[in-house]
């Protein structure tokens, strides 16, 4: 068995960077004006007077995989180099466009220098994929039929685990706590804090979480022993992320903050469920792992407010981190909601 075709996941993972970059570029979408000026008044502007090599560097590399994915999305065109030109154009273009719109956000200054090191990286992104293009599709095939089952919706699956390991980067969040919609809305957490509901609350929205996110990876493994390795691999990545995130973006005293009582609760809780559950026929795996994803997405919303949060989020939210911050609470919000329509339709196999 194996997949439709590497492309195929690679063009998910190019719309997904896509997202990401342009939340990333027009966050916080709020306070929109006109100034008078031309959209394309910063094509004219000389050099930035306050700039950083860590500024550059960062234009640069955010691109590299847009230009890399894209180039892989279209190796089989005809000609060895027109992926490579088309996604260096698609980079540019993207590039190109969110520059003209941030015009009107006051918190933005579109920037020919941001324009072009954007360009340099979908350039350098798009060669390193054309390049190395052949004999990573070989690897992906040789990967996937190993790994993976057929499935119609495989390639959206793999994107949505790539995208869950940005939502432990988020420190003021709770443990693999996804859905959170009380930020987006505006709403206040629906029970007070308290001590012993906080625990259990948390302990509940860690185990759920972690038992959902468990039996998604399963769902797409060839194999019971590639499930548990699947599954096993991916928690610990996120344990991992989770730890990194908090270690540089919050403190390298914070770096176990997230290992609270309810963590503690949660973690064993949830692994011992997802022990139990992953032997499931694909129907119960998918019936658990909807319930629980579910469950956690309420409970997420009920949890009180977490003192540990607003600390965390006015260290972490300064300077080149509040426009991730945003990307990263994004993912978070809406994974759920992507994700249970995938669980829904992985029965349906090629």
């Amino acid at each position: 068995m194996s997949f439709r075709s590497p492309d195929v996941l690679s063009r998910y993972l190019a719309l997904a960077w896509c997202g990401l970059l342009i939340y990333a570029s027009l966050h916080p979408f709020s306070g929109w004006r006109d100034t008078g000026a031309s959209a394309f008044a910063f094509l004219e502007a000389g050099w930035p007077r306050y700039w950083t090599a860590f500024d550059l560097a960062t234009n640069v590399a955010v691109y590299i995989p847009l230009g890399f994915l894209c180039a892989l999305a279209l190796i089989r065109l005809p000609g060895r180099w027109t992926g490579a030109v088309l996604a260096t154009l698609i980079a540019a273009s993207l590039s190109f466009a969110l520059e003209c719109i941030q015009t009107w956000l006051p918190s933005r200054v579109p920037s020919n220098v941001d324009f072009a090191c954007n360009a340099a990286g979908g350039l350098l992104g798009a060669v390193l994929g054309t390049r190395s293009g052949p004999r990573l599709f070989t690897r992906i095939k040789h990967w996937q039929q190993g790994l993976f089952v057929s499935l119609r919706h495989s390639e959206f699956g793999l994107t949505l685990l790539a995208l869950w390991l940005l939502i432990p980067l988020s420190p003021e969040i709770l443990l693999f706590g996804a859905g959170d919609l009380r930020h987006t809305l505006g709403l206040p957490g629906a029970v007070p804090f308290a001590a012993p509901s906080f625990i259990l609350i948390e302990a509940a929205v860690t185990a759920c979480n972690l038992l959902a996110v468990g039996l998604v990876a399963a769902l797409l493994a060839a194999r019971l022993s590639i499930a548990y390795g699947l599954a096993a691999a991916l928690l610990l990545l996120g344990l991992v992320v989770r730890t990194l995130a908090a270690a540089i973006l919050v403190g390298p005293g914070e770096a176990l903050a997230w290992f609270t009582p309810g963590a503690q609760l949660g973690l064993p809780v949830g692994t011992a469920l997802l022990v139990l559950t992953l032997p499931l026929p694909q129907i119960g795996r998918q019936m658990v792992s909807a319930m629980a994803l579910m469950a956690a997405t309420v409970l997420v919303n009920l949890a009180p407010p977490n003192p540990y949060s607003a600390a965390a989020l006015a260290v972490w939210s300064q300077g080149h981190f509040l426009n991730f911050n945003g990307l990263t609470r994004l993912v978070a919000t809406l994974w759920p909601f992507l994700a249970l329509p995938f669980i829904l339709l992985s029965g349906r196999r090629l």
